[in-house]
């Protein structure tokens, strides 16, 4: 049996890595097809070499290089944003637990957790950095605002998801609430969670880089966007760079989390 199934394992690893590289050269081709279809000049869209040549280029004049100066600004982003989606995805989870569990309370505030979100963030970014007084605080508190919303909902969602026969189960065993929550609805919320965690994950990013606007936030990557935005005349390479930056960092948080998910579940399923 070991023999028969060993020759299948490479194939499962190699199989994920062939589709992202097949994903990244039709993107790759599409972009230089909409170039050349369209006839659009290097203000418009720059060939894709002439960004990833802008990395190496000085930031500015007599400056340093472009790769690290976004670096830098990527790293201080990704602070304020994993400290923004750690509180949001707490928040949402405690907030999904309790609405799970008390539905008065859920009647009560889900429709203002939905309202919420339906209030422009850059409205609200200005204010929440007034009422910190500029502070750096303002861009994580401002990325858990985007972070909590899926994880709260995910989170009841998946609460409920058991089966009404074996919550019965486990109170014809004399289970307590807190039992059940732990040994039955928690496992059972898990893949909506890992869900909701993924699309908080992108979304704590795009939080902390709209919070650095307001914030006057000049280390994170919303000042070297803000920075190359004023110079696109000239250098419309280095503002995308920065873009592809931000992209960058958004999908490394979603491939942390999927990594971490698939090892929660793995031990999940084989302690079942």
């Amino acid at each position: 049996m070991d023999i028969a199934l060993s020759p299948a394992r490479p194939a499962r690893r190699v199989a994920p890595a062939l589709a992202v590289l097949l994903i990244i050269l039709t993107l790759v081709v599409a972009w230089e097809l909409i170039k050349l279809l369209f006839n659009l000049d290097k203000r418009t869209l720059p060939h894709l070499w002439e960004i990833a040549e802008a990395f190496g280029q000085p930031s500015r004049r007599n400056g340093p290089p472009l790769i690290g100066v976004l670096v830098e600004a990527a790293l201080y982003t990704l602070r304020g944003a994993l400290l923004g989606f750690f509180i949001g995805a707490a928040l949402g989870f405690v907030l999904g637990t309790l609405f799970a569990h008390l539905p008065l309370l859920e009647r009560s505030l889900v429709p203002y957790v939905v309202a919420s979100q339906t209030v422009p963030i850059l409205a609200i970014a200005p204010m929440v950095v007034i009422w910190l007084r500029g502070s750096w605080w303002s861009v994580p508190v401002i990325a858990a605002y985007l972070t909590f919303f899926p994880v709260t909902i995910n989170t009841l969602r998946g609460m409920r998801s058991p089966d009404p026969r074996a919550v019965e189960l486990m109170g014809s065993y004399a289970a307590s609430t807190w039992q059940t929550l732990w040994k039955l609805r928690f496992p059972s919320a898990l893949p909506a969670i890992f869900t909701a965690l993924k699309i908080a994950a992108t979304a704590s990013v795009v939080g902390a880089i709209i919070a650095e606007l307001p914030s006057g936030v000049q280390q994170g990557l919303g000042g070297a966007i803000l920075n190359f935005n004023q110079y696109y005349i000239t250098g419309p390479e280095r503002l995308w760079a920065a873009i592809f930056m931000a992209a960058l960092v958004g999908i490394l948080l979603f491939v942390a989390v999927s990594a971490v998910e698939r090892i929660v579940l793995r031990n999940i399923v084989r302690s079942a």
